[in-house]
């Protein structure tokens, strides 16, 4: 395993180069990294607002840029986004949805930019999914509000960590060669489903 740290550029310029130094080239890129605080915006200091946007926003663009350098025609950028960016508020993390509403605008142009070296960027916008993350009760829901969560999705039940991983696998492979420049959604249905 090799250490990196998104907030230097340095650095994920250095993972990049050993990536393609150990395995010969460099196919695709997953911005996945990311911060979640708890921090209600009068009591948020700068240095909390920075930090968040610097992993979960200019962390990827750090990503992507160090990668983008290595990678071949028909490769791809895929960044992880939340509903909390852009289709959802969520309450106290003001600083988390402003970040990861960026990334959808970042892709977007980044699909335009890198079009005609046939690489592709998409944004995936997972929304409530089982990770250690979301179920830190200090700073997510914990345990019980993901399962109290999870019977209000339409699918009744959170999402998996390994069903967004079969979605990046889609979106890096050869399956999705036409697809660049989209926002996708994996929430079970939760962001279609009319409230009651």
């Amino acid at each position: 395993m090799v250490a990196m740290d998104v907030t230097s550029s340095a650095s994920m310029d250095a993972i990049a180069a050993v990536a393609v130094e150990h395995f010969g080239r460099l196919d695709y890129a997953v911005a996945n990294a990311g911060l979640l605080r708890k921090a209600p915006l009068l009591e948020m200091s700068d240095e909390q607002w920075n930090e968040m946007l610097n992993v979960d926003l200019t962390g990827v663009m750090r990503t992507f840029r160090s990668a983008s350098r290595y990678i071949s025609e028909g490769g791809a950028m895929v960044a992880i986004s939340s509903i909390a960016g852009g289709v959802y508020g969520w309450q106290d993390h003001s600083h988390y949805a402003a970040a990861k509403a960026g990334l959808p605008g970042l892709c977007r142009s980044l699909a335009v930019e890198f079009a005609p070296k046939g690489i592709r960027c998409n944004t995936i916008i997972p929304g409530l999914i089982e990770t250690p993350q979301s179920l830190d009760s200090k700073n997510s829901l914990g345990a019980d509000g993901l399962a109290k969560a999870g019977k209000a999705i339409p699918l009744g039940r959170v999402g998996r960590a390994s069903e967004v991983a079969d979605l990046v696998c889609y979106l890096t492979g050869r399956e999705s060669s036409y697809i660049t420049g989209q926002s996708i959604i994996i929430d079970g249905g939760l962001t279609v489903r009319w409230p009651e």
